[in-house]
């Protein structure tokens, strides 16, 4: 546009001109001056377009070539719209606005080109005029910033909401990986716990009634030529297989242990003690301190099964001549004491493996079974024992009342 507006004002300067008989030659040259300036500069150097220093000499050259066209020929005030256009493409703030403010004089210049200027009311129409394109022109300039810095303001927000949108697109597929994997960990950690209970609850049943029908079998055998003796063991070792297998159904349906269904837990403790101290010929002393109240189901399970497992024990490794069973109801917390006088053993020899030989001979899955129990209640399990110098078995859980639904 600028090539186009320029040819037209050099028709409009020859056919004005040549009719006047004036000289062109200086017109003429400035006009090629100026299309020479626009084309090397600006045209067919497009990267110099980015460079400041040079854009900026390209403008003040070519606003001044058209001052001095205007100042020869007033109609080259056509000419300043290619001014404004190259100020707004190739000057930065804050430089536009006082590009923008040259042009506009030079285009007041050539507008008050026929006005007295000698005279006051000239300079006032002079002044007027100029104010008359610098102010409006200025304040587009303006404007046309503030435009563009909010144009570039909301791109800006509209790329961070891209990156936001991608982030969150990330974080929701790893999210998602995330949750798949705690699925499948909550899955396993399903099946573990399951098998363990179901280990506790076979090491709590039927390896301990097995353990007791083995052994009333062994006493029958030695009572051979007692038939009141034998016929005592034999319905002993029966009614055990009866309990243990009735125990093995409930573990498998998760239900309460038999002697927890009618009784509270220290009659419950009570009951297992007097059956035990009856097969093994060893008394023992159930004692209850404290208020008896009603604990949570799980609290009571764990607690019987310790007992039972802690008995068990006594009856297998210790040779002990009595044992002293006793549940305390404190405050805060419900702790079974179970101790005997029998030969004991060092604490130290049970590791964690539960494969490891030496557990066997002490227990050591069921002291394993224990701690899993009391523990998982955020309770406490302490062994006391020394060869010699009998076992003490101590377990503790949190007196949690039962909450009764409305």
């Amino acid at each position: 546009m600028p090539y186009v507006l320029l040819a037209i004002l050099v028709v409009v300067t020859v056919v004005g001109k040549r009719s006047a008989g004036h000289s062109l030659f200086i017109d003429l040259a400035l006009c090629a001056l100026a299309a020479a300036w626009m084309l090397w500069i600006f045209t067919l150097h497009p990267a110099w377009r980015e460079r400041v220093p040079v854009m900026a000499v390209f403008f003040t050259g070519l606003t001044a070539i058209m001052t001095v066209l205007v100042i020869r020929d007033p109609w080259f005030g056509f000419f300043t719209a290619a001014g404004y256009i190259y100020a707004f493409r190739v000057l930065i703030w804050p430089w536009l606005p006082v590009g923008v403010a040259a042009v506009a004089m030079v285009s007041g210049t050539a507008q008050a080109y026929g006005v007295e200027k000698t005279t006051v009311f000239g300079l006032i129409t002079y002044v007027a005029v100029m104010a008359a394109n610098v102010i409006p022109m200025v304040g587009f300039a303006w404007f046309a910033r503030r435009s563009a810095r909010q144009s570039d303001e909301r791109d800006r927000a509209l790329e961070e909401t891209r990156e936001a949108n991608r982030r969150l697109e990330a974080t929701l597929a790893e999210n998602a990986a995330l949750h798949e994997q705690l699925l499948a960990q909550a899955r396993e950690a399903g099946v573990n716990d399951e098998r363990q209970r179901m280990a506790r609850e076979i090491h709590d049943t039927l390896a301990q009634g097995l353990t007791g029908i083995i052994t009333q079998l062994h006493a029958a055998e030695h009572a051979a030529d007692d038939p009141a003796a034998w016929r005592r063991h034999i319905e002993a070792a029966t009614a055990l297989a009866k309990e243990s297998l009735s125990e093995a159904r409930r573990s498998v349906h998760e239900l309460r242990p038999e002697p927890l269904r009618t009784a509270r837990l220290g009659e419950a403790l009570a009951n297992v003690a007097e059956r035990w101290s009856s097969l093994h010929d060893v008394p023992v002393q159930v004692t209850t301190t404290g208020t008896a109240r009603a604990l949570r189901p799980e609290a009571e399970v764990a607690l019987l099964r310790t007992a039972q497992e802690a008995l068990t024990n006594v009856a297998k490794h210790a040779r002990a001549t009595r044992v002293g069973v006793t549940l305390s109801y404190m405050e805060h917390q419900v702790a079974l004491d179970v101790r005997d006088d029998g030969r004991g053993f060092d604490p130290a020899r049970i590791h964690d493996d539960a494969t490891d030989d030496s557990r066997e001979d002490h227990g050591g899955f069921g002291l394993i079974a224990m701690r899993q129990r009391i523990e998982g209640l955020s309770g406490t399990l302490q062994i006391e024992s020394e060869p010699g110098a009998g076992t003490g078995i101590s377990a503790c859980v949190p007196a949690e009342p039962v909450r009764v639904p409305a």
